[in-house]
């Protein structure tokens, strides 16, 4: 594997059909998910993150499918802690400044995967600049894997475990006002496994 030439020890990345074989990964529960609809909710949210003072972080974008076709996008933007995750839907206008504070907030670290694309968006669509954001797939270059590791790759590894991610529900349409349990599952566990990936890197938790 080229991910070994600069550093023999350094296990190579599974492929899709080794992790296909690996047990499933464990995700949070609906219970320890909360879908944010009030500025209150908002507010209890942030002052939880910041205690923690590290989250998972992603967003999710309704997809584009159309050639010259401009993203709208984040419509969803999630935060996870060891224990819980809270997806904000950017529709609710009330709660975006709470949204914005949070991520340009260089008190809360915010962890995640191939967030380059994620952070375009966010400038675009809410003014900020992110602070104190950190993508574990330059944590794996560092450590001599020549291609993007990702989510899916990253668990395999750390865990020896299988994360699963719905194709459906990642081209789905996150601009919707009502998420799907899929959606909403999908979207808590993306930010909740990077922590988790995080903390087995860097020996968190």
């Amino acid at each position: 594997m080229n991910e070994r030439r600069n550093n023999p020890a350094l296990p190579p990345l599974p492929e899709r059909e080794q992790i296909a074989l690996l047990d499933s990964f464990e995700t949070l529960t609906a219970a320890n998910v909360v879908v944010v609809s009030t500025l209150q909710e908002a507010e209890c949210a942030a002052a939880t993150l910041l205690a923690a003072g590290i989250a998972g972080f992603d967003t999710e974008s309704k997809p584009t499918f159309a050639k010259n076709e401009v993203s709208g996008g984040p419509h969803v933007v999630q935060f996870a802690t060891r224990d819980a995750a809270w997806l904000f839907q950017l529709h609710r206008t009330e709660c975006n400044p709470v949204v914005a504070a949070l991520i340009a907030s260089t008190e809360l670290r915010k962890v995640g995967f191939g967030l380059s694309g994620d952070l375009t968006l966010i400038r675009n669509r809410l003014n900020i600049e992110p602070k104190a954001v950190f993508d574990i797939d330059d944590e794996f270059r560092r450590r001599g894997y020549r291609r993007s590791v990702g989510v899916k790759a990253a668990v395999a590894l750390v865990f020896g475990r299988r994360f699963v991610k719905s194709r459906k529900a990642t081209t789905s349409n996150w601009a919707n006002r009502q998420l799907t349990e899929a959606q909403i599952r999908y979207a808590a566990n993306d930010a909740w496994a990077s922590i988790r990936v995080y903390d087995a890197l860097f020996g968190g938790g």
